[in-house]
Order: structure tokens, then C-alpha cells, then sequence
């Protein structure tokens, strides 16, 4: 069946409905924290990044803008408009988003955000990866 006429399958309303939360979680984090580095909107202190790169959150901010929240939204109106390209920059999310929370449990004391998160990035990795996901994005793995 060729990639435009085929039907959405579970996987993909799946993988647009994880995109969608990924993308409104890390527009909203990501503001909160460009706009206040000192962390004061969502209650971290910059005592937390004690030890890394950062003395503030304006540069973890803006990754999590960007690449957690926006990149996530473009991927799911790329993903529904059909556009191959999608399908990688989905599949890249999932895996930024597990390596994201890897990094940020180093740094910042647990909260229930991280599990959820990661989960959510190991989701979207994994659906991404579904036959029918790549079939319904027109991705056609090359053979070895």
C-alpha cells in the first residue's frame, strides 16, 4: 500500500500522541527555565547544576526548547503530513530525550518528571522503529 493512502495504525496515533505530550512538556519546561535561568519558575535552584557545565539553566532551557519541545511539535505535524524526513527527527527525539534524562538524574535530586520522561523517550525510540510507523512515514530501511 503506498504511503499516502495507508491508515493510521495504533503505533502512529501512539507515537503523534507522545510527540504531542513530549513537545507541550518541553516547550513549557524549557520556557520556564529560559526565561528564569535562576530555575525560580519551576522551584530548582542553581545550587542543583553544582558540578556541571552550567551556572545556569539558560542554556539546558533552550536545548529543551528547542530540541525537546519544539523539534517534537515539528515532528508531529511533519509525522501527520506524511514527510519521510519525520520519521528520523521522531526516532532522534526518542533518543535525545532518554540521553537528556540520563544526563539530568546526575545532576538534578529525583523527581517523578525523569522516569516519566525517559519513558517517554524510550516510547517514542521504540514506535518509531515499528514497521508500521515506517511504512505509514514511506521509510524504507536499506537491506544488508
Amino acid at each position: 500500500m503506498h504511503p499516502q493512502t495507508q491508515r493510521r495504525t495504533f503505533a502512529v496515533w501512539a507515537l503523534l500522541a507522545l510527540l504531542l505530550i513530549q513537545g507541550l512538556g518541553g516547550t513549557a519546561g524549557g520556557l520556564s527555565l529560559s526565561l528564569e535561568p535562576d530555575g525560580s519558575i519551576m522551584h530548582m535552584p542553581v545550587s542543583f547544576l553544582d558540578g556541571s557545565p552550567f551556572t545556569d539553566y539558560l542554556i539546558p532551557g533552550l536545548i529543551l526548547l528547542l530540541v525537546l519541545g519544539i523539534a517534537p511539535l515539528v515532528a508531529l505535524v511533519a509525522l501527520w503530513l506524511r514527510r519521510t524526513w519525520a520519521w528520523y527527527l521522531a526516532f532522534a527525539i526518542g533518543c535525545g530525550l532518554v540521553i537528556f534524562e540520563l544526563v539530568e538524574v546526575q545532576f538534578i535530586p529525583y523527581s517523578w518528571l525523569q522516569p516519566f520522561f525517559g519513558t517517554i523517550g524510550v516510547l517514542i525510540a521504540l514506535l518509531s522503529l515499528l514497521p508500521s510507523v515506517r511504512r505509514y512515514a514511506g521509510v524504507v530501511l536499506a537491506r544488508a
